[in-house]
């Protein structure tokens, strides 16, 4: 009774209700344009898939029919290399920093071009692969759209595993340091087994974050409308085929559009999901 008669304590509540009416009013705008967008989403998404989406390949204007196998067939083979040449470069350097970065200017430079790397625009990056490899290769091709999206995927990947190790007790270390275990060994058996599940969800979500970018793609793999397994050729891959056929006058491939639109936003939720339950780390009790 006597804190509710105080001018100060009623001034600080007040402002304390405000604060939380305001940060729900954010809340629930974000969360109702969130909702807005997945349902005009996944209505026009659902009305688009069809069997031959998978089947048949995309086809040419004012055409009906077609689909996106060969779009989603050089998606995954573009964002598979990319994993496979991020996966490990970007444990390799998170490992480095995490053992060294206090130690050495060249791991500070390291962390701090990762830092920088992490927050450019994709299309710069894009640009870069197109000016170093498609300008002198002279023709577009999947080993370029591979390079631009390692390119995206080893910050993430870095600091992923960077800050993990960190997590790990300096017990466990000096366990392992006093039974004679050298320092990689002990970094590579000890420190990072012991946080795999957190590495592996930083390469989850690397792979999340690569799968639907568009920009780099378009001054790297670019597109072709055939079917094509060469990756040194312009390769066709979902997020410039949605680009494209998103800003067509025919209607057909808009459609095509909005069912690539929901596999890729599916696979990316399903990625999402995977890393934060498959291969969450329990907290030990």
């Amino acid at each position: 009774m006597i804190q509710t008669k105080n001018p100060v304590y009623r001034k600080r509540l007040f402002y304390h209700r405000v604060g939380m009416a305001l940060s729900v009013g954010a809340m629930s705008l974000g969360l109702a344009a969130l909702m807005w967008i997945l349902a005009t989403l996944l209505i026009n998404g659902f009305e688009s898939l069809n069997i031959l989406m998978f089947a048949a390949d995309t086809p040419a204007p004012s055409s009906d029919g077609g689909g996106l196998r060969n779009a989603i067939v050089g998606s995954l083979m573009m964002v598979g290399l990319s994993t496979l040449v991020s996966t490990p470069v970007g444990i390799l350097a998170g490992i480095y920093l995490a053992e060294y970065g206090e130690e050495n200017k060249i791991a500070q430079v390291t962390r701090f071009v990762t830092d920088i790397m992490l927050s450019a625009p994709s299309i710069v990056i894009g640009l870069f692969v197109y000016a170093l490899y498609v300008a002198n290769a002279h023709h577009f091709s999947g080993y370029a759209g591979s390079i631009a999206l390692s390119l995206i995927a080893i910050p993430v990947v870095v600091r992923t595993t960077d800050n993990m190790l960190k997590l790990v007790p300096n017990s466990l270390l000096e366990a392992a340091y006093a039974l004679g275990a050298p320092r990689w060994k002990v970094s590579m058996m000890v420190r990072l087994r012991a946080v795999k599940a957190g590495v592996m969800t930083g390469v989850l979500l690397a792979v999340a974050r690569v799968s639907g970018e568009t920009a780099p793609l378009l001054f790297t793999a670019l597109n072709n409308q055939f079917f094509s397994a060469d990756m040194n050729q312009p390769l066709a891959n979902l997020p410039v085929v949605i680009y494209q056929f998103a800003m067509s006058p025919y209607d057909n491939w808009r459609a095509l559009a909005w069912g690539g639109a929901l596999i890729v936003t599916f696979s990316v939720l399903a990625l999402n999901i995977l890393s934060r339950t498959v291969f969450a780390q329990k907290a030990p009790k």
